[in-house]
């Protein structure tokens, strides 16, 4: 893209950038993937989808569930890849879309489908919810307004730090929703924060239909996940040591920074010798 900085390009002291420049750097360097593999996320999206519009239309909660169960079943392990793709853009891991994406679903497939399934289910059922409210001929309650739009937010929450987690750790779903709950006790404000992001962002998209259809395509999964784990990656990463146990596990993969005027001493080095062995 090189929109705002090159792709390449490091912070003087030879750690990574900070704030917008980071954010800029790592979506420049990643966006081919990310978009890829929203691309991806959205296609396996779609038996779920189709499911939840036909529930609605045909105002039938045992579809609505169906379409949750069975379309949970492709979501679950294509949201752990789109998870995976940010979490590894955002630890600077060499961005490679088909060798990764793979990797990731035979990885994910069989933790993934159960959390793909609760998901769908508890988000069906909130869309469910939103179009009773709609057909209503009484304006809800206050209370039960409150009501719904907490188990949205706690929903969102919770999985805002549950998929993570499925990617990166290989752990019982009952410890990682214990950890989700801590991390959120803990962390409020910033799970907050990245909860409302996403639930703004796609309530948008909801309210502005069919028109934003047409920007499905183009941001759909990935322009929020990434987004609002950028907010939440220092944390995490802090909380849960994502960069040191991977470096620990796969130290190919551990993450390495260096100042210009090192990286031209090593490749001078490199040339030399280089130049010897010819």
């Amino acid at each position: 893209m090189g929109l705002f900085f090159h792709p390449n390009q490091a912070a003087p002291s030879g750690l990574r950038l900070t704030g917008f420049a980071r954010y800029t750097e790592v979506l420049e360097r990643n966006f081919k993937k990310l978009f890829l593999t929203g691309l991806m996320t959205l296609l396996f999206f779609l038996p779920f989808g189709i499911g939840a519009a036909y529930a609605v239309l045909s105002s039938s909660l045992l579809v609505m569930l169906l379409a949750g169960v069975f379309g949970g079943i492709l979501a679950g392990p294509a949201l752990s890849c789109m998870y995976d793709a940010v979490f590894r853009g955002l630890r600077d891991a060499a961005p490679k879309f088909w060798r990764d994406y793979v990797h990731a679903w035979k990885q994910n497939f069989r933790s993934s489908i159960i959390p793909g399934i609760l998901t769908c289910v508890l988000l069906g059922f909130d869309i469910f919810m939103a179009m009773l409210f709609y057909y209503s001929a009484a304006f809800p309650g206050f209370g039960t307004i409150a009501l719904y739009l907490f188990s949205v937010l706690a929903l969102t929450m919770v999985c805002s730090i549950v998929w993570p987690q499925i990617v990166l750790f290989d752990q019982p779903l009952v410890q990682t929703l214990k950890n989700s709950l801590l991390f959120i006790l803990r962390y409020f404000p910033k799970a907050l924060g990245a909860a409302l992001l996403q639930i703004l962002y796609w309530g948008a998209l909801l309210l502005l239909l069919p028109w934003t259809a047409l920007l499905l395509p183009l941001s759909g999964f990935w322009f929020i996940l990434y987004t609002a784990n950028f907010l939440l990656y220092n944390t995490l990463n802090g909380c849960f040591e994502i960069e040191d146990k991977i470096a620990a596990a796969f130290p190919k993969q551990a993450v390495f920074y260096e100042t210009d005027e090192a990286w031209i001493i090593r490749k001078q080095k490199e040339a030399q010798n280089n130049q010897g062995k010819k």
